[in-house]
């Protein structure tokens, strides 16, 4: 028995032993050109939208280039590889069919840009800031900084709103006013209200103000202005607090919910 092993160790020993160092130094290699690769990408001016989704496609070529290589220097012929290959291959692909539309939805992702690494999107019923692509999720941090991880054939397949894509937003407002009050009066507020304010633009198109509706309690005026992206959301929370000091300093009035009752004798 001993001779049997020796003899075993003797024939096939410096082959194992060769393609077990062929496999931990192409990890170790593998793993440093990833590293390499990561960090060039970092430094370069390209996009860095595709930049985890790359990594990751290039980790997994090279982990299978490297177990093509472990399997070649034991002298498993490379008929058999590409045979083992093919069948693991259908037998993963059954066994994880939506991992593979996930990689589908990446490389979709990658060619249909709708969206890249800093944009501010919503994907269904989630929303923030596009912080990573990789090769099966889409990661978005929110406005509370929570990571949100959607598989990309979901991403794919969605509906996609993106704020930030374009250099300016129109925002619109909705104030109510009491039926007693001055419309046109309410309205010369709130323009010297955008007159005053930088982050109000006059292009593409001039504020727009107008009566939206009649309330059970008031008047609804509208408001739509266009700013740009960077100013958005600070001219949003300010001209809700000036714009009501403007309504008291004009003595307008922002009524509260009313009900007339009337009783018969």
């Amino acid at each position: 028995m001993g001779d049997k092993i020796l003899k075993f160790f003797d024939k096939y020993g410096p082959t194992m032993i060769a393609s077990l160092l062929i496999l931990v130094l192409g990890l170790l290699i593998s793993k440093l050109i990833v590293k390499i690769t990561a960090k060039a990408l970092k430094k370069s001016r390209l996009d860095p939208t595709g930049n985890a989704f790359l990594l990751s496609l290039l980790k997994a070529l090279l982990y299978i280039f490297v177990v093509i290589m472990t399997l070649s220097k034991m002298n498993v012929p490379m008929t058999s590889i590409i045979a083992v290959l093919s069948a693991a291959g259908l037998a993963v692909s059954l066994a994880l069919k939506e991992n593979l539309s996930n990689v589908a939805g990446g490389f979709i992702l990658m060619f249909s840009r709708p969206f890249k690494v800093g944009d501010y999107i919503r994907i269904e019923d989630s929303e923030g800031i596009v912080d990573e692509i990789s090769i099966m999720y889409t990661k978005l941090l929110t406005i509370d900084n929570k990571a949100v991880m959607i598989p990309n054939a979901k991403v794919s397949n969605s509906t996609i709103t993106n704020y930030t894509v374009e250099d300016k937003r129109r925002l619109e407002h909705h104030y109510s006013i009491a039926y007693s009050a001055d419309f046109d009066k309410a309205c010369e507020v709130i323009r010297g209200i955008l007159r005053s304010d930088k982050r109000a633009l006059n292009a593409p198109d001039e504020p727009l103000l107008v009566m939206n509706g009649h309330n059970d309690s008031s008047i609804d005026v509208m408001l739509r202005v266009w700013v740009n992206q960077s100013d958005y959301w600070g001219l949003y929370w300010d001209l809700y607090k000036n714009v009501k000091s403007g309504f008291d300093a004009a003595g307008i009035e922002i009524p509260f919910p009313q009900l007339d009752v009337h009783t018969k004798q």
